[in-house]
């Protein structure tokens, strides 16, 4: 079985910060991309930030310069640094994966259970 374990969200004034974890467990095989969605209420859930394996990380407009994604391939782990947090970026962040498990004969997307950000006064 092949879970993803968040981390780090909670309740921050307007202009303070917060750091995201994420953690693949179970018999992986290959990770291929990680990324950060979130999911404000009444919304559509977005992407925030994806990293690729070996590739550029990329982030949404309205987070940019903002928010840091970085990611450790040997421990299989996602960290999303986020920095002069605003209102509008209250939201459950969710972590996504693309990777291949043992066993399989191809990669499945997974996703973990959400954590909260609220970003309030």
């Amino acid at each position: 079985q092949v879970h993803l374990v968040e981390s780090g969200g909670g309740l921050v004034q307007p202009g303070g910060s917060l750091r995201l974890s994420c953690a693949a467990t179970g018999r992986i095989s290959r990770i291929n991309t990680m990324a950060w969605y979130r999911q404000a209420t009444g919304k559509q859930r977005e992407l925030v930030a994806g990293n690729s394996s070996g590739g550029r990380p990329n982030y949404a407009d309205s987070v940019m310069g903002r928010f840091t994604i970085s990611r450790d391939n040997a421990k299989n782990t996602l960290t999303l640094q986020m920095n002069s947090l605003k209102p509008e970026d209250t939201a459950v962040y969710y972590c996504n994966a693309d990777l291949l498990a043992y066993g399989m004969m191809w990669s499945n997307t997974y996703w973990g259970q959400g954590t909260q950000v609220t970003v309030s006064s």
